[in-house]
């Protein structure tokens, strides 16, 4: 089964982000900020982490960075930033940093099925 981490420090952005890659057939954790997400991934092997860019006190770039340096979460994770920021040099900015692809909010079916097949993951 395809396991996920949903990192979102809002409330209805993580239930349903959860709920969609639950309804995609996946095994769905959620966190609310990256410390806990980076506790998380330091105990769990997933495929796939959904991670928020902008929460209060770790930005979803670090968390990524970390994620990076650490090698944390196994082998051949995949990191999906998952943001409203949509400016083309924004979402480069993102892939430089080590995110392996960007989802735009709000959030739909749609859009979170298609940003998974690009990574392969549908």
């Amino acid at each position: 089964m395809k396991k996920a981490l949903v990192v979102d420090d809002n409330d209805i952005n993580r239930i349903l982000a959860t709920r969609l890659l639950a309804k995609s057939g996946w095994s769905v954790d959620d966190v609310d900020c990256g410390e806990a997400a980076l506790d998380y991934l330091s105990k769990t092997t997933v495929t796939l982490v959904l991670l928020d860019v902008s929460m209060p006190t770790m930005s979803g770039q670090e968390v990524c960075r970390r994620i990076r340096a650490e090698t944390l979460g196994g082998a051949g994770l995949k990191v999906m930033a998952y943001t409203a920021h949509a400016m083309p040099e924004e979402v480069a900015e993102f892939l430089e940093g080590g995110f392996d692809s960007v989802l735009l909010k709000p959030l739909s079916r749609d859009r979170l099925t298609s940003a998974l097949a690009e990574l392969g993951l549908a």
